[in-house]
């Protein structure tokens, strides 16, 4: 794209003055690594391709099903039992060209995890279970990575930057994950698709201001319950 095309393209983020050319040259330049194609990771790979994040890495080993439409808006019927990091590439590249993107269709492991993170600027953890938000955590603060962290159930989301310029991270306010037979899922307890969006659009949202430099809450977890429409920050 040559200067007019990138103007006209985003030139309603640009005219917000904490934004302008030097932010929008920020996006451009900043490497963003989502994990989870899912009900979180849809919204924030929608927003930051939308807003010319300059490289998006997507890492989902799982394919898409039917029961997966009802929050997974980057993916349609056509899409079920194709795997959701292709899907999504094709869904970035579609609606944004200029961003550069780099999928990775396996699990994230022990083994993996500090080789691939090690090429982006910020991690975005969409992830539905304790045992990866704890490696992704563990492993963003041994690399010295900021965390967007974000996660969804029922009724109620939770979100929060963690591991950003020396503020704490995931163990400071939960040092350990819970015993797997404590934990609900959305499998058996369910979710309103509208709430993955909220809080992915949230998420998208924390991201792109830490690209740009832009003030960030730390040290703080956002819960908001959509049942009663209650927003709480906790302090830690």
């Amino acid at each position: 794209m040559n200067k007019e095309e990138i103007f006209q393209r985003y030139s309603r983020q640009v005219f917000i003055d904490e934004i302008g050319v030097s932010g929008q040259r920020k996006m451009m330049a900043c490497r963003v690594l989502v994990i989870g194609a899912g009900g979180l990771g849809s919204p924030v790979i929608q927003y930051l391709a939308a807003a010319g994040i300059g490289t998006l890495g997507i890492i989902d080993f799982d394919q898409i099903e039917l029961h997966n439409l009802n929050r997974q808006v980057i993916f349609g019927n056509n899409d079920v039992g194709l795997s959701k990091a292709v899907v999504a590439s094709e869904f970035v590249s579609n609606l944004n060209p200029n961003v550069r993107v780099q999928i990775y269709p396996q699990k994230l492991t022990d083994d993996n995890a500090e080789s691939i993170f090690a090429n982006y600027d910020i991690i975005v953890d969409g992830s539905d279970n304790f045992t990866t938000r704890y490696l992704v955590n563990d492993i963003c603060v041994s690399l010295e990575k900021p965390l967007v962290y974000g996660s969804i159930f029922g009724f109620e989301g939770q979100l929060s930057v963690f591991n950003y310029r020396g503020s704490r991270n995931l163990r400071d306010i939960f040092p350990e994950p819970p015993a797997s037979e404590d934990v609900p899922n959305c499998d058996k307890n369910g979710v309103l698709g509208p709430l993955p969006g909220i809080i992915g659009s949230m998420m998208a949202m924390q991201v792109l201001k830490i690209a740009t430099d832009l003030p960030v809450d730390s040290n703080q977890l956002t819960i908001i319950n959509t049942l009663n429409w209650q927003f709480t920050k906790l302090s830690f």
